[in-house]
């Protein structure tokens, strides 16, 4: 079952611990953060062509300057970005709330 979480410690642990690391498209990276995800380099499905490694302060202070909140799956890589009044939204029954 998905889980959501703004916490920077979850967020941070769930990644590392699959392997995971903050990335930021390369496009969007020039003198700005631009558009984050998480990537998982030993996963065989995923695709870093576009993508950059970032910290995880500047991950973080993308993740906060933007107001998202991660669903992920606790037991695989599955995650999703998502804004956290989508999530707030999602938390209340509006399972049909998107971003």
């Amino acid at each position: 079952m998905a889980k959501t979480t703004t916490d920077h410690d979850t967020i941070r642990h769930w990644a590392e611990l699959h392997g995971g690391r903050p990335a930021a498209v390369q496009r969007s990276h020039e003198d700005d953060t631009g558009i984050i995800r998480l990537i998982f380099p030993d996963a065989p499905q995923s695709q870093h062509d576009a993508l950059v490694e970032i910290s995880w302060d500047e991950f973080f202070r993308k993740f906060d300057e933007a107001q998202l909140a991660l669903v992920f799956e606790p037991k695989s890589n599955f995650n999703k970005l998502i804004g956290r009044d989508t999530a707030e939204r999602r938390a209340h029954g509006e399972h049909g709330a998107h971003r």
